[in-house]
């Protein structure tokens, strides 16, 4: 898939599901970024288990403020109930072939069936709207719960790679069922 594919996908910006309200981000969800990053419990299945510092997440916001600007979509914020939740969604993956699904819930949300749902609502933004022929996701091996979550969304486990010094397990979907 060439990164460039997509550039200037004109979708609407705002979706949302039974639940969710999915957004892109702002300048303001910085603070929300800092709280989320620096949790324990969230950063638990990285290769390096360590929160991030305020200025690493303002990085992270920057990225994906700027997906959005290159290529006209992006991770969303995720609202629940008018508060947010958390964010995810596709974007293009400068390292394998496909969209790369992501996403970060905070940990008083868990198993409430978010994370499924805004799985399925990317996916159906990313085959129907932007027409991608695969989606990737990329999830460290003892992450049992997005393994689940994976499977439950019709994704496939595909193989092992290394990504930043870890073993992560590595997830595909070619289709989505709506």
């Amino acid at each position: 898939m060439l990164e460039n594919e997509f550039k200037g996908a004109s979708q609407s910006a705002v979706r949302r599901t039974s639940r969710l309200r999915l957004r892109p981000l702002v300048e303001g969800d910085a603070d929300f970024l800092t709280r989320l990053f620096s949790r324990p419990e969230l950063v638990a299945h990285r290769p390096v288990p360590r929160p991030d510092t305020p200025e690493e997440s303002a990085a992270r916001l920057a990225r994906d403020i700027g997906h959005w600007k290159d290529h006209g979509f992006g991770r969303w914020a995720v609202e629940a109930n008018g508060a947010l939740i958390g964010f995810g969604g596709v974007t293009v993956s400068q390292e394998f072939d496909g969209l790369n699904l992501s996403y970060h819930l905070q940990p008083e949300s868990w198993g409430q069936g978010y994370a499924t749902e805004l799985v399925r609502e990317a996916l159906a933004f990313a085959f129907n709207d932007l027409q991608a022929e695969r989606v990737v996701a990329l999830v460290r091996t003892a992450n049992a719960a997005s393994k689940r979550i994976l499977e439950k969304c019709d994704f496939i486990f595909e193989r092992e790679v290394m990504l930043h010094g870890a073993p992560t397990s590595m997830y595909a979907t070619g289709s989505f069922r709506t």
